[in-house]
């Protein structure tokens, strides 16, 4: 277990919720909620003033949603991952949840354990895609362009995607090819210039959407 516990900020328009996600958390040894907000903008805000490692999101809120937020972290550089925390389960709202760098989602009513193991992945650096996700991005058609990109990728960037759509962590790639974890962070750099995506979890989607996972 880390020395430091996970940093954690939850945003949810409603007080019940954020309550009952503190409850919970602040019962785990290697959890530390460290803030709250009650929409996107106060999120944004927020996760800029603390810095958290991990933030739990809703998509539906009023004023500046999830969504919003994400792409708004993303263009502030902000590192945090985060987590979506929803009851929509719709193609429509979890996509594009995902398109704009959540690490991944779980629903509202996930067992407690299930929440903190979520968070606990998400922190490692993995990247949650649940099957009906994965279902629903296979389901859209490709780009030609992004198929076309992906010839460029050499045998081992391509076994490294594999393996980021998998939902493993450098460390764990590192492990699984014999790699050092500074090779295996080139590779990603390299996969990721290659593809022109953003980061790891836009990575995920073109490897799922393109047959690259098992």
């Amino acid at each position: 277990m880390a020395d430091k516990p996970i940093r954690v900020l939850l945003v949810d328009d409603h007080q019940v919720v954020r309550r009952g996600l503190r409850t919970f958390l602040e019962v785990q040894d290697d959890i530390e909620v460290v803030g709250e907000a009650s929409d996107g903008a106060e999120g944004v805000a927020r996760a800029e003033e603390l810095r958290p490692d991990v933030v739990l999101m809703d998509v539906k809120m009023p004023g500046t949603d999830g969504i919003e937020a994400l792409k708004k972290l993303r263009e502030l550089a902000n590192p945090a991952r985060v987590l979506i925390v929803t009851s929509f389960t719709e193609q429509r709202t979890v996509v594009p949840a995902l398109r704009a760098g959540a690490s991944g989602y779980v629903y509202k009513d996930i067992d407690p354990d299930a929440l903190a193991g979520a968070i606990r992945s998400v922190h490692a650096g993995h990247v949650l895609l649940q099957p009906e996700v994965a279902g629903a991005l296979l389901s859209q058609e490709d780009s030609p362009s992004g198929t076309g990109r992906g010839s460029t990728l050499t045998e081992r960037e391509r076994e490294v995607l594999g393996l980021i759509a998998d939902g493993r962590s450098n460390r764990e790639i590192a492990r699984a090819l014999v790699l050092s974890e500074k090779t295996v962070k080139t590779h990603v750099s390299n996969i990721l210039m290659k593809l022109d995506l953003a980061d790891r979890t836009q990575a995920a989607l073109w490897a799922v959407r393109n047959g690259l996972t098992d």
